[in-house]
């Protein structure tokens, strides 16, 4: 956004200001004009710099805590069900609970696997080097592990503890049992909407600023009213359904995150990442 209003600026005392606009009128047109495409590229590819520079420690905590976050998007979701009648509007208010583990983990710059399904790619867009691929996979593998391991250990404390009342815990496994009625493609392909959707999220934040927030929920609420799927808060009610005995294990493995995870890399790394990639490369 610097660079931006830096050439506004630059512009401005070459020129002179328009007629009819004062010296001061020109510093508030500054102010509000939105920053250009590519400066946005450069702030989110930066950010992917940074991540992929963090040590393995950094990043598998901040995995593990975004995996922790993110399940509070489910008992958010079961307490908002189990206080409602149940009508056809319901599913709408219910959905207004996914957002609070987003929230969560964005505002608290948490490692988020679906968020780097863009962040760490356009570094790679822009300098395909098998030294940056190393970096992509590193990262991606610390943190999806990560996030995978949070989500189970969030899973087992619900479960099998008496951390939550039994009309709650049936309430997360009821929220969770719409991944039952998903077949392989439907899975993929909501996947998909989900990945493109987050990345979507992560490119309008820059220019979000006060209203993060707005932001963070609005995306994530599309998610859950879409009944798209997300790797991560979906492995959570994965996870709920294989300890309820409503899943095995390779039902877990096979239905849910195979096709999920293809579907949220598609979405948010070949269509996104590459298509904001495309409409800048010429100016960068």
């Amino acid at each position: 956004m610097a660079i931006a209003l830096n050439k506004i600026k630059g512009a401005g005392r070459s020129k002179g200001p328009p007629k009819g606009i004062s010296e001061k009128e020109v510093a508030n047109v500054e102010e509000m004009s939105a920053p250009r495409t590519p400066v946005i590229y450069e702030v989110v590819r930066r950010l992917g710099d940074d991540e992929m520079a963090r040590p393995i420690t950094s990043l598998w905590w901040s995995g593990i805590a975004a995996g922790l976050s993110i399940s509070f998007s489910l008992l958010a979701q079961a307490i908002l069900q189990a206080h409602l009648p149940d009508t056809e509007w319901r599913p709408l208010v219910v959905g207004l609970g996914y957002c609070v583990g987003f929230l969560m983990v964005v505002l608290g710059n948490q490692q988020l696997f679906t968020e780097s399904t863009i962040t760490v790619v356009l570094p790679f867009l822009k300098d395909t080097s098998w030294r940056n691929f190393w970096r992509v996979c590193r990262l991606w593998g610390i943190v999806l592990a990560a996030n995978m391991a949070g989500t189970f250990v969030a899973a087992l404390f619900c479960t099998f503890t008496p951390v939550l009342k039994p009309e709650l815990l049936a309430g997360m496994v009821e929220v969770s049992r719409h991944l039952t009625e998903m077949s392989w493609p439907t899975m993929l392909l909501a996947g998909v909407s989900s990945g493109f959707i987050i990345a979507a999220m992560v490119w309008m934040i820059p220019t979000a600023e006060t209203a993060k927030f707005a932001v963070i929920a609005l995306m994530t609420y599309l998610i859950a009213i879409g009944g798209f799927t997300h790797i991560v808060t979906g492995s959570l009610e994965a996870y709920m359904l294989v300890f309820a005995g409503e899943w095995l294990w390779w039902q877990m493995i096979v239905q849910f995150m195979v096709p999920v995870l293809i579907g949220n890399i598609i979405g948010g790394t070949a269509l996104f990442a590459v298509i904001s990639y495309a409409q800048v490369m010429e100016e960068i």
